[in-house]
């Protein structure tokens, strides 16, 4: 684990929030010399602490395509079963986030499809793949609450 200081800390805090800022920029944002911003983002990238730069997209730009939550148990829980689950789910593009999780499930999984139909469709593969699926539970987001794929600085230190 790579110690981070309050510098590292804000650097991360603004490329969160615009990944896209000028190098110079940054700098300035965080207080530090071009050189010195440069050398510490080098090595936060370098580290894995960044992991890549990205866009955020609107879905209500793009259709508003369905956000489904999918509560998922699994027949059996031996070592090979679960990593069959999650090789079978590394390769559907429709689930775009995947959490193994204690307690009375196995996974939570996080779909986007054009709508609810294609969704159930995608399951219908997946209990027809036979991945080991015993039992799902289906939440369609309604409304987007709060959105965010930041790290907050708190969860950090």
């Amino acid at each position: 684990m790579i110690k981070l200081d309050d510098r590292d800390l804000k650097i991360l805090a603004v490329l969160q929030q615009d990944g896209r800022i000028p190098k110079n920029q940054l700098a300035e944002r965080v207080h530090l010399s071009p050189t010195a911003c440069w050398e510490r983002l080098k090595r936060l990238e370098d580290a894995g602490v960044i992991e890549g730069y990205g866009a955020r997209l609107s879905f209500a730009k793009l259709g508003s395509p369905a956000i489904i939550f999918m509560q998922v148990e699994l027949a059996s829980h031996r070592a090979e079963d679960f990593e069959r689950f999650e090789k079978a789910v590394s390769a559907i593009d429709e689930i775009t986030e995947c959490w193994a999780v204690g307690g009375g499930i196995d996974y939570f999984l996080k779909l986007v499809c054009k709508g609810v139909d294609a969704y159930q469709r995608k399951v219908d593969e997946m209990l027809a793949a036979d991945i080991g699926l015993r039992r799902y539970y289906t939440y369609v987001v309604t409304k987007a609450v709060k959105k965010t794929d930041q790290i907050p600085a708190s969860a950090i230190l």
